[in-house]
């Protein structure tokens, strides 16, 4: 019952060989380890550029944003002023146009009395020439 062929777990050679094989592998592995490592790191340094710049641009944006409020805020404080303007003018308006109606009856003359516009007396219709918006405000 024994076998002619020579036991290849004892054999030196087949030994050597299987641990060269081994020894090469490890190498292999360890060496694809390292590139994996290097391939990673550089694609985190990467996306740590990538959020320097979003984070700068995001600030850039942000700035704008602000600088456009505050403009926007500005102009609807003057605009409130001229219409509050407009407004008090108007009033001015229709009471001088009051007092001559009285000195126009009085007096038995007729006086020419200016009509009020239209665009005082509604000034949400005020055309504006110099931009449209979107959302037709002025």
């Amino acid at each position: 019952m024994g076998s002619t062929s020579p036991d290849s777990d004892n054999d030196p050679r087949y030994a050597a060989v299987t641990d060269e094989r081994k020894r090469k592998r490890m190498i292999s592995n360890r060496e694809s380890a390292r590139r994996s490592r290097m391939r990673k790191q550089k694609q985190l340094g990467d996306l740590i550029n990538e959020v320097t710049v979003l984070k700068n641009d995001n600030a850039k944006i942000t700035e704008q944003v602000d600088e456009a409020t505050r403009k926007y805020v500005e102009m609807e404080s003057k605009n409130d002023v001229l219409r509050a303007q407009a407004s008090e003018l108007t009033e001015r308006l229709r009471s001088l146009n009051s007092v001559l109606e009285m000195a126009e009856e009085i007096s038995g003359q007729a006086l020419d009395i200016p009509e009020i516009p239209d665009s005082l007396q509604n000034p949400w219709l005020i055309h504006c020439p110099i931009m449209q918006t979107n959302h037709g405000f002025c």
